[in-house]
């Protein structure tokens, strides 16, 4: 995968910087851009990061929405008025920002976690409580899904079989 993936956990140093993890850094240079995208997340007290492909995605959101709309309004707003470009410096750190620090309640250390085109920066704390969610969430979905595949007697059906 030439995303981004995993989660690592780094604390910021004395100056407010933070190092990407080196996969992260790999990612974004495959990719191409300069420096770290960055905006608060829509769903999350979370960052949202990446570079171009991130930046594809939104720009594909957007272009899906009748232009002078509320709704593309509201995401461009969201996704684009927010954004902050950081530099990325020769060792691989950058420095977030204080309006960006506040909105994630980042403190001292930051955990930084693969969504394929992008990655979250999360507050650790906050990354673990997700996850936890995250996890239970799934497992419910995936018993509904396992439900509805199954026969009337309960028995799970052969891959492709039909009710």
């Amino acid at each position: 995968m030439d995303g981004y993936v995993s989660h690592y956990t780094n604390r910021l140093d004395a100056k407010g910087r933070v190092s990407i993890p080196a996969p992260f850094r790999a990612a974004l240079a495959r990719d191409g851009f300069e420096g770290l995208y960055v905006h608060p997340s829509i769903d999350q007290e979370a960052l949202d990061c990446g570079g171009n492909a991130l930046l594809r995605e939104i720009e594909g959101l957007l272009a899906g929405l009748s232009p002078y709309s509320e709704e593309r309004d509201l995401f461009s707003t969201a996704l684009i008025g927010t954004s902050e470009i950081l530099k990325v410096d020769s060792e691989g750190r950058a420095i977030l920002t204080e309006s960006l620090k506040s909105y994630a309640h980042i403190a001292g250390e930051v955990t930084f976690v693969g969504h394929g085109h992008k990655f979250q920066i999360w507050e650790p704390g906050r990354f673990r409580a997700h996850l936890d969610e995250a996890r239970d969430r799934v497992r419910e979905l995936r018993r509904r899904l396992s439900a509805r595949h199954a026969a009337p007697d309960g028995t799970p059906r052969p891959h492709g079989a039909r009710e």
